[in-house]
């Protein structure tokens, strides 16, 4: 796929990924509608642009309407949604509020889901358009110390199949984004506090917000199907599949230290 000329729209947009994601496509000549909670955040990801900038909480149904239709009165279509908002969660899944598990799995799970069904029927009319839901490595192989993060990414990763199955004969692709560990403020906007530090110092094969993005512009480009990235995360997810028990005991380990 071409992005020149796409409209596109990203939430989270206003750091991390999502600011990565609008520069990076910007760049590719892509049209830009943004959303996240940070206005002021939003107009620094997007200078220079005509990007339409729409701030407001997604988990709330009115602003996942608003923002679509505003884009769609602006642009006139929307050809690659990309549902990059989300939290973490760094408290164990036995003792976490419910209320903190609702609200992390409102933003990651319920916002990503309502902002699809307002955005695909659009797609289908048109019989055209890829949607792009960042999950995580978290979303492959559970991380003990991010254990209901996890289960929201793996929530993500099965719509994300699914979708693809059900919209194959309407002309409309989805895209699954596996980020391994992003240097990005994720772990200061995390629900029970920061990453420990037995986990922060633990981490390998770090990558850029920047890294990502492109990442995930090149899997648009060749309408991939998963994206993995770094592409070094592969090796993680296959030796979960092959010896599961040898990874548990090891990811059991690294947790009891935290």
């Amino acid at each position: 796929m071409r992005l020149d000329g796409k409209v596109t729209l990203i939430t989270g947009a206003s750091e991390g990924i999502g600011a990565a994601c609008a520069a990076e496509f910007a760049r590719a000549g892509a049209r830009l509608s943004l959303t996240a909670r940070s206005e002021a955040g939003l107009r620094a990801a997007a200078p220079g642009t005509d990007a339409l900038i729409t701030p407001g909480d997604i988990t709330r149904e009115e602003t996942r309407r608003a923002v679509v239709e505003r884009t769609l009165e602006r642009f006139g279509a929307i050809d690659i949604l990309i549902n990059n908002a989300g939290a973490g969660l760094y408290l164990p899944s036995w003792s976490a509020a419910m209320h903190e598990v609702r609200a992390m799995m409102e933003l990651n799970f319920f916002a990503l889901v309502g902002l699809t069904q307002l955005v695909v029927p659009h797609m289908r009319a048109r019989r055209s358009g890829t949607v792009v839901n960042v999950s995580s490595i978290a979303g492959k192989v559970p991380l003990p110390w991010l254990t209901l993060y996890s289960a929201s990414k793996f929530a993500v990763g099965a719509f994300t199949e699914g979708l693809r199955m059900e919209l194959k004969r309407d002309g409309v692709r989805t895209l699954l984004v596996c980020p391994g560990y992003v240097r990005t403020r994720f772990q200061q906007h995390a629900r029970g506090g920061p990453a420990p530090d037995a986990i922060l110092s633990a981490r390998r094969f770090t990558i850029t917000a920047e890294t990502c993005a492109a990442a995930i512009r090149r899997g648009v480009e060749r309408e991939a199907r998963t994206v993995v990235t770094p592409r070094t995360g592969w090796l993680f997810i296959l030796a979960m599949r092959l010896f599961p028990a040898f990874v548990e005991s090891r990811m059991a380990a690294i947790n009891q230290t935290a």
